[in-house]
């Protein structure tokens, strides 16, 4: 069976600590998929990578065929398939999102270029590391060679998160609860939408009966719920995101249960909902399982809805103007 080739990069990080060990556990692509894993991060952290690969050696998986470690995007992406783009530059006390995009944007350039130069054409990329929406679109538009709709990502995370709420709210199990969507950027403007999701099968509206719990703490909870974890643990995300990261890629490579979709950040070039063409948008999507994202057609867009996504929509097009001189 060929070796599928993973990228991981940021991988002396502690997302990718919570990710490689699943990868080579066979969460990924199942108990019969052999893995090679390339894992890339800066010179800085050379010695942590070196521990990780010394770690993976040590758990002696039978699916891991080969595990290499380098800080050159050119040498660490030639002949993968698969790629998680988790590292990115933490956003530090007093830093404004700006600030962010701008040093993380030099990343992503130069990662795009690495993509286009020496990944396989049919490479399918996750990118994790935030603002990942405009990392995305940085990513994608610096790697020409590349089809825009290999590139992905992840509002999954944000997903997870809201499933788990209307569960609680409606004291069902998780898996009573379909058709999660959130909408537009990973970060405090995205939209949980309720309209849409589904709890036993019925409309969530009709089984949560509080509209204002919906409307306000439900929403609320969703978009700061990534604060909330770094004020608890004095830490961001790491096993949830890993565990998001697993489940967006198993979306792309595993057709969707009929009935059901996911949330997934894809070009928006001529989307059913007018959003604005150019930019790295999440929607409801479902797949054949051939790595592919279809954006779901015909969903209930109510004024609630209308107002709360044309606020995320704004603001990644504000993104996108302060990183424009990049995407030429």
């Amino acid at each position: 069976m060929k070796i599928k080739r993973v990228v991981v990069t940021g991988a002396a990080g502690q997302i990718a600590y919570s990710l490689l060990f699943r990868i080579a556990n066979g969460d990924l692509f199942g108990l019969n998929q052999p893995v090679a894993l390339h894992l890339l991060d800066v010179a800085l952290h050379e010695k942590t990578l070196e521990g990780v690969k010394m770690e993976l050696d040590d758990c002696a998986f039978p699916l891991i065929q080969e595990v290499k470690i380098g800080s050159d995007p050119e040498e660490i992406f030639g002949g993968a398939d698969t790629f998680f783009l988790v590292g990115a530059k933490p956003r530090g006390p007093g830093m404004e999102r700006k600030d962010l995009l701008q040093d993380n944007a030099k990343i992503f350039v130069e990662q795009g270029k690495a993509l286009n130069r020496v990944a396989s054409k049919e490479a399918r990329i996750l990118v994790v590391g935030n603002p990942c929406n405009t990392n995305c679109l940085i990513a994608m538009h610096h790697a020409p060679n590349i089809p825009k709709s290999h590139f992905f990502s992840m509002t999954r995370l944000d997903q997870n998160r809201a499933q788990h709420q209307l569960s609680i709210k409606a004291n069902v199990g998780l898996e009573e609860v379909s058709c999660v969507t959130i909408w537009g950027n990973h970060s405090a403007t995205q939209v949980p939408d309720f309209v849409n999701a589904k709890i036993q099968g019925k409309k969530a509206t009709d089984v949560i009966l509080d509209r204002k719990w919906l409307e306000g703490d439900f929403v609320s909870k969703i978009q700061k719920r990534g604060a909330e974890v770094i004020n608890a643990r004095g830490k961001s995300s790491a096993a949830s995101a890993a565990n998001a990261a697993l489940g967006a890629m198993r979306s792309l490579i595993e057709p969707t249960k009929a009935g059901d979709w996911f949330s997934m950040g894809v070009y928006s070039h001529k989307n059913p909902y007018g959003i604005q063409d150019d930019l790295v948008f999440s929607f409801a999507c479902v797949s054949k399982g051939l790595g592919d994202a279809e954006i779901v057609k015909g969903l209930e867009i109510d004024p609630f809805l209308k107002a709360k996504i044309a606020i995320t929509e704004k603001e990644l097009l504000e993104e996108r103007d302060l990183v424009a001189h990049l995407l030429r």
